[in-house]
């Protein structure tokens, strides 16, 4: 009798400890779980000729920035898979090795067909959703809606799997269906408790609907269960300092940066270390508390080490932040002519939008904000291109709002500080409101 895994798909593979192994190192993989790494090599140490498990631990290296390993384990798997693999394997193998080449168009074309004849193949579902999947570094503008209904396309092949509800909970709440995403998160988050990226979602369902204090208490209670090492270990407790910084509570946000995103501190993946850390540090100076130019110039010295060259829009964009603020115009400079001449090739899926936001960030950094202004205006409304979950992208529209409220353009300000208000409560944005009297 042929082995299958949890969601009935047959594995080429004829020992059942190596399929159990695989099985149980996705289902770690997916819910964003420590041991991950460990529990896949064990597979390919019980069946070194079964491909499945190759090509997810390439993608783990890929998670962390290991480039060689990944397309080295990549490379194993589509010759495995050639010799002894189903159709459906051999285009598992081949989608996310697609995926972890960086070949996003291709990919994400590979995804929609394999998910077309394979719905029920959770991992190769897994690409384009999520804030740092495929649809949200694609450049299009509609990726939340795109996430929300590829998840509405295959929701049936589900039902009530914990890992489908987290994902499909988290697309809707970014595409605006904030009470609905929460509930259908915290139902997949409720079946499977071990689930870092439900907690995740439900944070951002929080942050959406105002509930600051019920975030907290969220961190509070489960994070003793997650092990510093977990893929988003520091990231949540990121949510929990933008919670401080919603109570004007500097101190507490900069002793979350020192526990746990801090470069000597944290254990995250290349993209989460850069981005959360150069975004909290932003907020809190944006918002006018004090941050210590030691702090800005180790994780600068951090970040330029792991993206020197112009990548990821996103990790641009917070490389960007960093020239900024320690105003290292050389490294600004060298970055946007990178990314100009990749838009002028065509290779920008973000577009222009990409080096209108570096040169806004620049002229805040400047006490320009009447620049910063003219800059980041006309592209507001395409800064979704950048990917990212909508709390990472609110980063650029506080910067509009402070850079409004500092160039005495109040009524600018107010305007757009109402609408976020009708859209959800906001302790700090009231207080702006406040303070403009």
């Amino acid at each position: 009798m042929a082995l299958e895994d949890r969601y009935g798909l047959p594995l080429s593979t004829s020992s059942p400890e190596a399929a159990s192994a695989y099985g149980e190192g996705v289902d770690l993989m997916l819910a964003g779980w420590t041991g991950t790494a460990e529990t896949l090599e064990r597979a390919i140490a019980l069946d070194p000729d079964f491909a499945l498990p190759q090509i997810a631990r390439a993608r783990v290296h890929a998670f962390y920035q290991q480039g060689d390993l990944a397309r080295q384990k990549a490379a194993l798997a589509r010759e495995l898979v050639a010799k002894r693999g189903t159709e459906r394997e051999r285009s598992h193998v081949e989608t996310l090795a697609l995926a972890i080449e960086g070949r996003l168009p291709e990919a994400i074309a590979a995804t929609m067909k394999h998910v077309e004849a394979w719905p029920r193949d959770a991992l190769v579902l897994s690409l384009p959703l999520g804030a740092f999947g495929l649809y949200a570094f694609s450049g299009m503008a509609d990726h939340d809606r795109a996430r929300q209904e590829l998840c509405e396309r295959v929701a049936h092949h589900y039902g009530e799997d914990w890992w489908f509800l987290t994902m499909y909970g988290w697309a809707m709440t970014e595409n605006g269906n904030v009470s609905r995403g929460r509930g259908v998160t915290e139902r997949g988050f409720e079946l499977r408790r071990q689930n870092a990226h439900a907690a995740h979602a439900v944070l951002h369902a929080m942050f959406e609907d105002g509930s600051i204090e019920a975030a907290d208490r969220l961190v509070d209670d489960w994070i003793p269960c997650y092990d510093r090492a977990g893929i988003l270990h520091g990231h949540i407790r990121w949510h929990q300092a933008l919670g401080a910084l919603e109570h004007g509570d500097a101190a507490r946000a900069l002793a979350i940066y020192a526990d746990v995103l801090q470069p000597k501190a944290t254990q995250a993946p290349p993209l989460n270390l850069v981005t959360d850390g150069a975004s909290l540090l932003w907020r809190l100076s944006a918002y006018g508390h004090a941050v210590p130019r030691a702090l800005w110039l180790e994780a600068d010295a951090t970040a330029q080490e792991l993206f020197p060259k112009s990548s990821l829009s996103f990790a641009d964009i917070h490389m960007a932040l960093f020239a900024a603020a320690t105003q290292n115009r050389e490294a600004l400079a060298a970055r946007l002519a990178a990314i100009e001449q990749r838009l002028a090739d065509g290779k920008l899926p973000a577009g222009p939008v990409v080096p209108a936001v570096c040169r806004a960030l620049a002229a805040f950094a400047d006490e320009d904000y009447a620049a910063c202004v003219q800059m980041l205006a006309p592209v507001l409304g395409e800064v979704v291109r950048l990917g990212g979950s909508h709390a990472q992208r609110e980063l650029i529209e506080d910067t509009f709002v402070v850079a409004l409220m500092r160039s005495g353009e109040l009524a600018r300000a107010r305007a757009l500080l109402d609408a976020r208000l009708h859209r959800r409560p906001s302790l700090r944005d009231a207080r702006w409101q406040a303070a403009m009297g």
